[in-house]
């Protein structure tokens, strides 16, 4: 038999057949929405938590199955669909008889929710349309409902096979909102997990308990499927129809993939790095467009991208929360991470569903694991600090040491945040960091940058020691103190008292000038945590000796001496 396709003018539709359908496709929607035969499905509850028992179907398949260049940008727009289906389905709940509907937890996919134009078979062409590509998901819906031994209420088979797809064995499932559903009711309680790896669509059905055995049947054979046709369906961008009047302008469709760079708080360093970086084509995603507004520390170097993406309202409002709070403390914290999150989502709905992979600032980086941004992407991170585990370790060192601190245990991060990060930073490709403590905890995905100098003359030796940060205890502001009450060193504080106005009481003590740096024989910082040691890195530049920790990230640089955290002996012998 042939099996051919058949001629192009045999096969091409008309705006008439187009409009027919659509108008059938509306009244088959009204039928299910006033009467529909199975009854309407409850919305099944989202557990907070992970199921705890033995997994009773998986499926897994390919997110780009074809390499064709001109099918990528439906291929991307398919795996943005998955990306906000899957985000509906994970944690999901099904109890034992109940009915479970695809289209039930699944809005209607339309461009205001996330959802992108991908890849759709439609009266045996596949078409660019709004959500095209969620029967994927359907798909292995359908084989781990069948694999676990599931009654299945409702399910369609597609018209034609799709490269890559699950029709040649007889256990895909095509879905059209709202009439063309799938339904199937689970004989033991359990919760769906889904999720996206950078390359493929995963799905399990987890038993709800732990050694609970499945009551269900054997697996269900497959039915028989009479396919339409047996040749490969083809896209719009690649059928060669190009007189059809749904083909598109292939040459107006991205076919390759994009970077998309999701920036915050202004490093030079990651500056000069995303400047040698980036691509033709990419995308910046900052809070403020310096080359535009002229104005704001938001100094990212903007030219040279395809898109420049800002949020100045959200900004406005960010720094006007930020000058009404203390400068430091539990309600300042929780109040930047409220900040960081809704950039986050500002950020999330922006990037372009052809960026596969992402440059992120790390404190975004917890926000948009939760949101599945990530989700189906490579992403690198632009790190400003230390991991939030290694950092709490820390402040939980410093305050064994000094329990009497009223800023050492003050604060610590939710620990949903604290785990989406944790998450994140074990998938991410590479660290991107000055930091030399940051990029030791990273080893070999470490991307080690080199701190930029400030332009500085330099400076004789001077004779006084100078503190060059706030009196805060994760500053190692305490060590300090109990160093030099045995000594006779005067020391500048260049920084603001903030944990009482008798801290410094014992020592010889003077606030600094406008010109910090005069007469300074050695900066000191023997700080627990010190992110961005932009006065160490000043000090430096002038040929002033800097004494500090391993924290400061500083390590290996010429003139700098390392003391450890906490050890106050060995901070009086590096100073004597």
């Amino acid at each position: 038999m042939n099996t051919s396709p058949p001629p192009a003018d045999e096969r091409q539709p008309t705006r008439w057949q187009a409009l027919l359908f659509m108008a059938k496709a509306w009244l088959l929607r009204l039928r299910r929405r006033l009467h529909d035969p199975q009854g309407r499905p409850v919305p099944m509850r989202m557990s907070a938590g992970s199921a705890a028992g033995p997994v009773l179907a998986e499926s897994r398949s390919l997110l780009y199955p074809s390499a064709a260049g001109a099918e990528f940008s439906l291929q991307a727009g398919k795996v943005q669909n998955l990306r906000v289906a899957s985000r509906c389905l994970h944690g999901r709940v099904l109890r034992a008889g109940e009915l479970f509907s695809f289209w039930a937890h699944v809005p209607r996919p339309s461009v205001r929710r996330g959802f992108a134009p991908g890849r759709e078979l439609r009266e045996g062409c596949v078409i660019p349309n709004v959500g095209g590509g969620l029967c994927q998901l359907s798909n292995a819906l359908y084989d781990a409902a069948l694999t676990s031994g599931c009654e299945i209420v409702e399910r369609h088979a597609h018209s034609r096979r799709l490269p890559g797809s699950m029709a040649a064995a007889g256990r895909d499932a095509t879905i059209f909102w709202n009439y063309v559903d799938l339904r199937f009711r689970a004989l033991v309680d359990c919760q769906l997990e889904v999720w996206l790896t950078k390359s493929e669509l995963r799905l399990r059905l987890r038993a709800l308990e732990a050694g609970a055995a499945p009551r269900c049947l054997p697996p269900a054979p497959a039915p028989s499927i009479a396919l339409h046709s047996e040749h490969p369906a083809e896209s719009c961008e690649t059928c060669g129809v190009i007189s059809c009047f749904r083909n598109p302008s292939a040459a107006g469709l991205t076919q390759q993939a994009v970077t998309a760079w999701l920036v915050d708080a202004w490093w030079p360093e990651h500056d000069a790095w995303m400047t040698s970086q980036r691509q033709h084509g990419d995308t910046l995603l900052t809070p403020l467009d310096r080359q535009r507004w002229k104005a704001g520390p938001y100094r990212w170097n903007s030219a040279g991208f395809d898109q420049v993406s800002s949020a100045p309202l959200f900004t406005l409002r960010r720094s006007f929360v930020s000058r009404r709070l203390a400068a430091h403390g539990a309600a300042r914290q929780r109040a930047l991470l409220r900040m960081d999150e809704e950039l986050a989502a500002i950020y999330a709905r922006r990037i372009p569903h052809t960026a596969l992979h992402v440059v992120v600032s790390q404190n975004l980086l917890p926000f948009l694991w939760q949101s599945g941004a990530l989700a189906g992407r490579t992403f690198d991170v632009l790190m400003t600090r230390l991991p939030m585990a290694a950092l709490q370790a820390q402040l939980d060192r410093a305050a064994a040491r000094w329990p009497d601190s009223p800023t050492l245990a003050d604060f610590r991060a939710d620990p949903s945040v604290f785990a989406a990060e944790s998450a994140a930073l074990a998938e991410a490709r590479h660290w991107i960091t000055p930091h030399r403590e940051v990029a030791r905890l990273a080893g070999p995905r470490a991307i080690l940058l080199d701190w930029h100098l400030p332009a500085a003359r330099r400076r004789p030796p001077g004779r006084r020691l100078v503190f060059p940060a706030s009196t805060l205890s994760r500053k190692g502001a305490l060590e300090v103190r109990e160093t030099l009450r045995g000594l006779r060193s005067p020391v500048t504080l260049a920084g603001p008292l903030l944990e009482g106005a008798d801290f410094w009481n014992g020592t010889r003590t003077q606030p600094a000038s406008d010109d910090w740096l005069a007469d300074a024989a050695a900066v000191v910082l023997p700080a627990w945590v010190e992110n961005q040691p932009r006065r160490l890195l000043a000090a430096l530049a002038a040929g002033v000796p800097v004494i500090c920790t391993p924290a400061c990230g500083l390590s290996g640089m010429p003139g700098v001496t390392l003391v450890p955290e906490g050890d106050s002996k060995a901070l009086r012998e590096a100073l004597e």
